[in-house]
């Protein structure tokens, strides 16, 4: 089975505008194309609460005709536009899909930030983890966040296996980022969130990129917009992953990043896993 997670930041601008960076992203749609995986989330959508367009859906039909849409969209009294989800799957799957609210804080349950789809001998579930905001504002909610979150994948851990994906705003070790030591107080590289990914991970799960790679320096999966030259330069950071239960480890075949050309921001994350 063959899986793509990706933060598309704008499905709208992706799919319609004219931009430079919408054709940007629209060269990476093409390469997800040819990859022709069985399921593709996406995550920070940024749709209206009505979900895709007609116009959205159409386009996404034109792109990937075999598979079915799921989504999942920021609503009141949460922000408008604002994170949200999706699923694309190929049409011969049959999952039980489910939008679980895990008792965040604030307004994360209302943002549409989680998505499962549940097979007969696993699940697959994305997440969009809430960022800890300028100047840390929403760490504490986040810790809240990360602590509400492990507990749901442990919940779905207790049952059958678990293939977990997504943006998960934070860089796991100093490795995973281009300038640890600028970064201490960061928002994604403070103490408080890398010790809740521990945390997760110590719930039973295994980050499939170090499983596969091992300490490989200077992969990461997002470079900042704001500098022109972060990836020119590679000053990036691995904040996007997939996940699984430990105990279907060893049926790990592939888990990489797919290239996403000039273009900054996330770019897309593979799996490859023998089910």
């Amino acid at each position: 089975m063959k899986l793509i997670s990706w933060n598309i930041d704008s499905l709208n601008a992706a799919l319609t505008s004219d931009s430079a960076r919408a054709l940007l992203s629209r060269a990476v749609v093409d390469t997800l194309v040819t990859e022709n995986a069985d399921i593709i989330a996406i995550q920070e959508t940024k749709l209206s609460a009505k979900g895709p367009t007609k116009k959205h859906v159409e386009i996404l039909k034109n792109y990937f005709p075999d598979y079915k849409i799921a989504w999942r969209s920021s609503v009141e009294p949460a922000r408008k536009g604002y994170a949200g989800t999706m699923f694309l799957y190929k049409a011969e799957l049959s999952p039980t899909i489910t939008y679980p609210e895990i008792g965040a804080p604030t307004t994360m349950d209302s943002e549409g930030r989680i998505i499962t789809l549940e097979f007969d001998n696993f699940f697959v579930t994305q997440v969009y983890t809430p960022n800890a905001g300028d100047g840390l504002k929403r760490l504490e909610d986040r810790q809240i966040w990360d602590e509400k979150y492990a507990a749901y994948l442990a919940e779905l851990n207790s049952q059958k296996p678990v293939l977990a994906t997504g943006d998960y705003n934070v860089a796991h070790k100093e490795i995973d980022l281009a300038h640890p030591s600028a970064n201490r107080r960061s928002p994604g590289f403070t103490d408080e969130e890398r010790q809740g990914f521990t945390n997760l991970l110590d719930k039973g799960f295994t980050d499939t990129f170090r499983y596969l790679h091992g300490d490989v320096p200077n992969v990461y999966s997002w470079w900042a917009q704001r500098s022109k030259t972060s990836k020119i330069n590679n000053s990036g950071w691995r904040i996007d992953y997939w996940l699984t239960s430990e105990r279907i480890a060893d049926k790990i075949i592939k888990s990489d990043m797919i290239d996403s050309g000039a273009r900054q921001d996330h770019t897309p994350i593979v799996l490859e896993i023998d089910l």
